[in-house]
Formats: C-alpha cells, sequence, structure tokens
C-alpha cells in the first residue's frame, strides 16, 4: 500500500483499518528474523506462541522493530504527532507438526474488539500486525469488518468454541458480527496491517504446514487516559513515548535505557 499522510487518515476513518504497508526491507527482516529464531529456540515455540509479551522493554531490536519510521509514519498519520507505545505482544499460529494442537483444538482468534478490555479512555488505540511470515488465508490471515469501530463497543462473551487464543478469551456473540462483509488482510514478510480498537476483527486456525507469526503492537494518542476496569483490571509498566511530546503525562514513560529518542 503507498499513500500519504492524509490519504492514510481518510481510508482509517472509513474503513477501520490500513493493510500492506510496507515496513521492513529484506535486510531488516532478515535480521529480526534471526533474533526471533533465538528466542524460540531459548523458550521453545509452545511459549513463544502467546507468551512474548511486551519484551520490547527487554530487546532493543524488538524496541527499534516498534519505533521504526515507516511504522511511526503510518501510525501518526491516524493518531496525530503524539504517539504512546501501550503494549506489544507476539503471536504465532505454529503448523500443527511445529506445535501439536492440545487435545486436537487448533488455535483461533474470535471475532472481538481490542479495546473492549484494555483499561483506558479519551482517545482511540490502533493495532500493528508486523508479519514476521507471508500471511494468507491458508495460514489464518486476519480478517475485519469494515466500517465495524463506527458501531461502538459491542457485547462480548466468553467463547463457546475451545482453542481462543484471547487472554480473556472473549467473543462477539455471532449475531453481531456481519461475517459475509469480512476482508481478508493478507500480507507479505515485513508488511504491517494497522486497525482501530473497535474494528471487529478474527482470524481462523492455521491449516498450512507454515508458520504464521506477527509482532503486534499497540499505540494510543498522548491525550487518552488509564481508567479503572473492574471487568479485567490493568497496569501499564511498558509504555513508552515514541513519537512527539506528552504534555498529558497520563502515562508514565518506561522508555528502557537503550532506547535512543530522535525526536
Amino acid at each position: 500500500m503507498k499513500a500519504d499522510a492524509n490519504q492514510m487518515k481518510s481510508m482509517y476513518e472509513e474503513n477501520g483499518y490500513l493493510s500492506a504497508i510496507h515496513v521492513l526491507d529484506q535486510t531488516e527482516m532478515e535480521q529480526a528474523s534471526k533474533q526471533y529464531e533465538k528466542l524460540e529456540q531459548k523458550f521453545g515455540k509452545e511459549y513463544t506462541q502467546y507468551n512474548l509479551h511486551n519484551i520490547h522493554m527487554e530487546h532493543e531490536w524488538v524496541m527499534n522493530l516498534a519505533s521504526h519510521p515507516n511504522l511511526l509514519q503510518a501510525i501518526t498519520a491516524v493518531l496525530g504527532p503524539n504517539v504512546i507505545l501501550l503494549d506489544s505482544r507476539f503471536i504465532c499460529k505454529y503448523s500443527s507438526t511445529d506445535v501439536p494442537h492440545k487435545e486436537d483444538i487448533a488455535p483461533y482468534v474470535a471475532w472481538h474488539q481490542d479495546i473492549k478490555y484494555w483499561g483506558f479512555e479519551g482517545g482511540p488505540v490502533a493495532s500493528v500486525w508486523l508479519a514476521f511470515d507471508d500471511v494468507d488465508t491458508e495460514n489464518g490471515v486476519l480478517q475485519v469488518i469494515p466500517g465495524s469501530h463506527k458501531q461502538g463497543v459491542l457485547e462480548h462473551r466468553i467463547a463457546k468454541i475451545p482453542g481462543n487464543m484471547l487472554t480473556s478469551n472473549q467473543e462477539i456473540p455471532k449475531h453481531l458480527v456481519n461475517v459475509e462483509d469480512a476482508v481478508e488482510c493478507p500480507l507479505k514478510t515485513g508488511q504491517m496491517s494497522i486497525h482501530d480498537g473497535l474494528t471487529v476483527h478474527a482470524s481462523e486456525p492455521n491449516v498450512s504446514d507454515r508458520r504464521r507469526c506477527g509482532f503486534v503492537i499497540r499505540y494510543v494518542p498522548t491525550i487518552a487516559y488509564p481508567v479503572e476496569d473492574a471487568e479485567r483490571p490493568r497496569t501499564f509498566p511498558a509504555t513508552v513515548l515514541v513519537a512527539g511530546t506528552d504534555e498529558f503525562q497520563n502515562f508514565n514513560d518506561n522508555a528502557p535505557n537503550f532506547f535512543n529518542k530522535t525526536f
């Protein structure tokens, strides 16, 4: 996808997502992949499929991904110039030969909205999926419902089908999801998609013999602020100012010492 900032903002506001945005060149992608493979070797693939959470605070190469100029160019286009990195996580759907499915239950992600359990108000959240592998229908591509961010927060409940990878095991009831309107967001390695925290989205199991790994990063404008959430109390120990200035100081700037801010 090639578009200027105004075009990105317009498309994002209309549809609630952007896709196929180029971030990493081949050399950068190869270097990042090698670093990720070291984590796979250290922790094992069963662990790395969902448990590498906020490691941008520990690894400079991960922080560099989350603050990559190409990535932030798109994020500031949709959120404005002053942006906080809220949270990050690697999410990998391995093939069943790499990580055998427990009780033959294939991991999937149910229809949901990211903002439902995030515990803040005052501004939107933008979720990035940075592809470490080519992503397509066969290995569980992200699906979104265009325009669904305009509906507000929808009802969520405990998912009825086993295998949901979401931490709270939440899902939007089927009668509230216009599945026939779903659009896939295929990505090439090194590309990313962005979706609004209110955009309804999901992904099916990986039925291929390939890995489907992505780095998921969430950003908010500095005007956003944390609130008490009785459903899911949250803390924000890994927030980092990655663009602009923060006149509101609603979140701590927990930037690791190795993060070289150039703004």
